[in-house]
């Protein structure tokens, strides 16, 4: 898609007439007085939190911020392979691919050898390697994410909507078993014919801070932000433009020989572009002065380090300045020896960073897609409390993994170029090596979860090899073999909040009487230890906690529907209609038809014995089991679901 030629405007660019963009402000309307989850801020780790939770039924939520309405122009813009996938759970993810640039390729730019006072190209290479995801790494305003995560709250039951002009006064957790033992003062902000205030008090079972790096959540809860400054300081700005620089709509990293670094990142709309400027650098202790910046500062900074290029700006859409920092909160939540977490931490108010790898907003929101779920089997009664453990011990490691990347690829694009007067400066060739060394840490597809009650120790990681126990289900195309559409695995995963278990068949006929899916199908039907048995609640769908799919590596034509056992046939909905799509085969159609991607292949699958794997709702594999290892199975569900009574 093309859009802004004509000036920057927020909002769905799929509006001829910018003003039809406009959403109607929020309804103004008091706090409810007690709810299972508050979350407090609208970024996008309170949004995703407060859009996953909405998707389970009978969930009291309440999210809370002080701005006066949802965001038109965001910060963060890039948007991460892992992400998108993410995006795909809740339906939104074609939305966004469409309206967003994609970035392809990476341009790494040097002082030139016989010029150093211009720069010149050194390099060009893919900035997403063959297959590390089904999707692709993505720049977009952030205010357009915050719109699909509104709509996912507003168009669930519930039909969840912010309460805005709300800041956080107090936040108190009681020391007995009250049902609601944290207790908040909000004060609401009422402009009528003069200034007034309101206080109003809620009760919450548990609280989600997301009100980022400043959080007053973390302050209440005595927790802070800890590690490090690098005393460095860049200006960003979103602007539309000409130029004469040929990798305008390519992502570039530029290092100039004294005038400063630059990033430059496309934006959506094929004529906006984002840069991140080299400010001077800070002393000790020293703040930015953001009184003496203009945008025409950063524009003059770009045109120096650009040189011999230059650029014309014909709008600034926004602009700021800020200090690159990397810190970490002391703890995730407010557990303590003698009691669980009431209250949790999440994104910006847990580890802040530089953007410069933009991990930002991606790894907020995977605080929360962590966080959500748990929380919701919390409540609902299928999970013990204990599962909420694993979120700051997930998570934890997690940012402090991402403040070690950022510290040094920060340090390292800040540097300047390695040449006989600078000898310890940053070789341009080892930071593009360090680049692309690095890229599945920055699609976001890096994180493995150590071994736990959630993640096993991988005993039978050899019967699936490229689907790692503890890492993100590496999704591989099929053909659904209900009505033949090719399509990805991965996409079955929604934000529903059950477990997926992937049956994948051996060698044997598919549904014959040798067939270890059948078997499999029928302990999980018959048996009083089935994990579908013990744990579904009745009255509910069969697929509501645990949902079974299988995978043949035969063609699907060759699998006939009448032969599939029930359980990979459900009746679902009020009317009890036979659900097909369950089954799989793997994608034998022709190279020239788009097909000759064997997901047995590519994922290492055992094609003789076939195996089971288990895939948390977060999208994370738990486990990798053989097919006929029902114990295994049992095992795993009896560690983090409670049975139903």
């Amino acid at each position: 898609m093309q859009f802004h030629q004509n000036g920057f405007h927020p909002g769905d660019p799929r509006f001829s007439d910018p003003q039809d963009a406009v959403v109607p402000p929020p309804i103004k309307r008091p706090l409810p007085e007690e709810v299972d989850v508050l979350i407090v801020g609208c970024g996008p780790a309170g949004l995703n939190l407060a859009a996953q939770l909405t998707q389970f039924e009978g969930l009291r939520v309440a999210i809370i911020d002080q701005k006066d309405d949802r965001l038109l122009v965001g910060q963060a813009d890039g948007i991460a392979c892992r992400t998108i996938e993410m995006f795909q759970a809740y339906g939104f993810a074609d939305q966004i691919i469409q309206e967003a640039y994609q970035v392809s390729e990476a341009a790494f730019w040097k002082p030139d050898a016989d010029k150093p006072n211009e720069i010149s190209r050194s390099g060009k290479v893919p900035d997403v390697a063959d297959d590390l995801s089904e999707m692709p790494h993505l720049i977009i305003n952030q205010a357009r994410v915050h719109d699909m995560f509104l709509d996912v709250m507003r168009q669930s039951a519930a039909k969840l909507e912010p309460h805005y002009q709300r800041k956080l006064l107090s936040l108190e957790v009681g020391s007995g078993d009250e049902e609601f033992p944290v207790t908040v003062q909000v004060e609401r902000m009422v402009n009528f014919s003069q200034y007034t205030q309101e206080v109003e008090t809620i009760k919450a079972r548990y609280v989600v801070g997301c009100d980022g790096a400043r959080s007053a959540v973390r302050t209440a809860i005595g927790k802070e932000l800890v590690g490090d400054a690098l005393n460095q300081a860049w200006g960003v700005m979103d602007v539309l433009l000409n130029t004469d620089f040929p990798d305008i709509r390519l992502k570039s990293l530029i290092h100039s020989n004294n005038e400063g670094n630059m990033l430059i990142i496309p934006r959506e709309g094929g004529y906006m572009v984002r840069m991140y400027i080299e400010l001077d650098k800070l002393k000790e202790n020293e703040r930015v002065a953001r009184d003496q910046m203009t945008a025409d500062v950063l524009i003059a900074g770009a045109n120096r380090i650009l040189q011999p290029y230059s650029i014309d700006v014909k709008q600034v859409a926004w602009w700021s300045v800020y200090e690159i920092g990397q810190r970490i909160t002391t703890a995730f939540d407010d557990s303590t020896e003698d009691r669980a977490a009431r209250v949790f931490l999440a994104g910006d108010a847990c580890h802040t960073h530089s953007p410069k790898a933009g991990q930002g907003l991606n790894t907020s929101v995977m605080d929360t897609w962590n966080l959500g779920w748990k929380l919701a089997h919390v409540l609902t009664g299928r999970a013990d409390e204990s599962l909420l453990k694993t979120y700051s011990d997930e998570r934890r490691e997690y940012g402090q993994a991402l403040i070690d990347f950022d510290r040094k690829f920060s340090a390292m694009f800040s540097a300047k170029p390695k040449s006989a007067e600078n000898p310890d400066g940053v070789d341009p060739a080892e930071f593009q090596r360090y680049f692309q060394l690095f890229g599945q840490y920055t699609a976001g597809v890096s994180i493995q979860y150590r071994p736990s009650l959630m993640v096993s120790e991988g005993l039978h990681q050899e019967l699936a090899t490229g689907l790692t126990v503890g890492k993100r289900f590496h999704s591989a195309p099929v053909v659904r073999q209900g009505d033949a559409k090719p399509m990805q695995l991965g996409h079955c995963h929604t934000a529903n909040g059950a477990y997926r278990v992937y049956a994948f068949g051996g060698s044997a006929e598919p549904m014959s009487d040798e067939c270890g899916v059948k078997a499999l199908c029928e302990f999980l039907a018959e048996d009083a230890k089935s994990p579908l048995t013990l744990y579904t609640p009745a009255g509910d769908e069969q697929d509501s906690v645990i949902d079974l799919r299988a995978v043949f590596q035969q063609h699907h034509q060759s699998v006939e529907t009448s032969t599939l056992h029930p359980l990979l046939m459900p009746l679902k909905g009020s009317l009890k209609l036979r659900d097909y799509e369950k089954v799989f085969c793997a994608d034998k159609r022709p190279e020239s038809s788009g097909g000759g991607k064997d997901i047995y292949a590519m994922r290492g699958i055992n094609r003789d014995q076939g195996c089971i794997v288990i895939v948390r709702p977060d999208q994370y594999v738990a486990d990798v089991l053989p097919l006929n290892d029902y114990q295994g199975l049992s095992r795993f569900f009896a560690g983090v679901l409670k049975p139903v009574k």
